[in-house]
């Protein structure tokens, strides 16, 4: 778990598209350095979020850790974007004496956004975005939460097409890698995950009323259609 409040910005050394050592696992990995402050408390089998990404460490000195990439990562984040050099968010896990000054964040990135817009508003920077899969925007409103490359940030406003807005403040563009991103570059989304465990929910709840023929709901939408259908009988006699 973590909470969207980006600790250290680190450094990609390389993307091995096919690790052969023990701690590629004979798959991606990506070493990642500059990371000083992340790995004074450092294990192997750690979860470090990496521009959102929740990643296990497995291997590490004082200041460069490599993690393993799966099929599933690559295919929802922007990770296949990495080079060496790019800039990338970096937190650790929360401990017991982290202050929970984001939101909840899983580090699960469910889709990615295109940068469609940025623009100066005030000291801030105004971001809109696109999403990749539309499926995800009911989860994004207005005054909610929403990670970014792992950064808690607040919904500003969304548009009738879905495009949607964040205002990021001074201090936030000094400490998160966003501000060094172009209109048209992707970055990772996870949307609120309140909103997720609401929707399944609910959906549960309504199967249930819908196949049981004595429920509550299922009782109501007879009662309503009789009534209906009454009206309209008596309309026509």
């Amino acid at each position: 778990m973590f909470t969207g409040i980006v600790e250290h910005i680190g450094t990609v050394l390389d993307y091995n598209s096919f690790d052969e050592s023990e701690s590629g696992g004979q798959g991606v990995s990506v070493s990642i350095t500059d990371a000083e402050p992340v790995l004074g408390d450092c294990h192997i089998g750690d979860s470090i979020a990496v521009n959102g990404i929740c990643l296990t460490v497995t291997e590490f000195d004082h200041k460069t850790f490599k993690v393993g990439i799966s099929p599933e990562t690559i295919k929802r984040t922007n990770v296949a974007s990495w080079k060496p050099g790019s800039k990338v968010n970096l937190e650790r896990a929360v401990g017991q004496e982290v202050r929970f000054g984001g939101h909840y964040v899983q580090g699960h990135v469910d889709t990615v956004a295109t940068i469609v817009s940025r623009k100066p508003e005030g000291n801030s920077i105004l971001f809109g975005f696109k999403l990749k899969d539309p499926q995800f925007s009911k989860f994004i409103v207005e005054k909610g939460f929403i990670c970014i490359d792992g950064t808690s940030l607040t919904v500003t406003n969304v548009d009738p097409d879905e495009t949607f807005y964040i205002s990021m403040i001074k201090h936030t563009q000094e400490n998160v890698v966003m501000p060094l991103k172009e209109i048209g570059a992707e970055v990772n989304i996870e949307v609120d995950l309140t909103g997720k465990i609401i929707e399944k929910q609910v959906s549960l709840a309504l199967d249930a009323q819908f196949k049981n023929e004595r429920s509550p709901l299922n009782l109501m939408i007879t009662k309503i259609i009789e009534e209906k259908v009454e009206t309209i009988l008596n309309r026509r006699r």
